[in-house]
């Protein structure tokens, strides 16, 4: 309880929700009282990379944030409403992932992209579908962030020509070193040729 920085009196709630998460086999517990980490835990742990890539505590981290709660309380006004907005943009009255959040909120507008790099998982795409690959010469990767999807890519494939396009204010950060072709732009107006197009979501 020292460490947690918490007062006395939160003891038996603090235990109450470790058995939970224990009982939804987010921690194990061999014993009463006692919690380790299990495979899905170990992944939420700051510092650990899963492949190589981005830390996964981002994710959840993201999804339980006060502005996606705050979305998911007012679903039942969103839902009596004539509104075209999704549910977040009517809250908040910015987007995800473009330059209003960012104003609304610098530090979440980070997180909400570091939570996206985090739910990539390319790493596992490469080592148990390599044959989704075969014969392909090109690739676009939409909405490609700082480019390490297609990076992990031409890593594994160097004879793929790949293009990350995002917006304009993404690709002014990514890295310029050749490995790969950053297109800035928008993919709802146009998305550079190749053989294959790739979404995540």
């Amino acid at each position: 309880m020292a460490a947690l920085s918490l007062p006395p009196s939160k003891t038996p709630f603090l235990g109450r929700l470790l058995r939970l998460l224990a009982k939804s086999d987010v921690l194990a517990s061999a014993e009463a009282g006692v919690y380790g980490l299990t495979p899905l835990s170990y992944l939420l742990v700051d510092g650990i990379l899963v492949d190589g890539e981005a830390r996964q505590m981002a994710f959840p981290l993201a999804a339980t944030s006060r502005y996606h709660m705050e979305a998911t309380l007012g679903l039942a006004d969103w839902f009596k409403k004539d509104v075209a907005q999704p549910p977040f943009d009517h809250v908040h009255g910015a987007t995800q992932f473009e330059e209003s959040m960012a104003l609304l909120d610098p530090e979440t507008d980070k997180l909400f992209h570091e939570a996206l790099a985090a739910h990539d998982w390319i790493g596992t795409v490469l080592r148990e579908c390599r044959d989704l690959f075969n014969g392909l010469q090109s690739l676009t990767d939409c909405c490609g962030g700082d480019g390490t999807t297609a990076r992990a890519i031409v890593k594994a494939f160097p004879h793929i020509k790949c293009n990350v396009l995002d917006l304009p204010r993404v690709i002014e950060k990514a890295p310029s070193d050749g490995v790969v072709n950053y297109v800035a732009g928008d993919m709802f107006h146009s998305v550079p040729p190749a053989q294959a197009v790739m979404l995540k979501v």
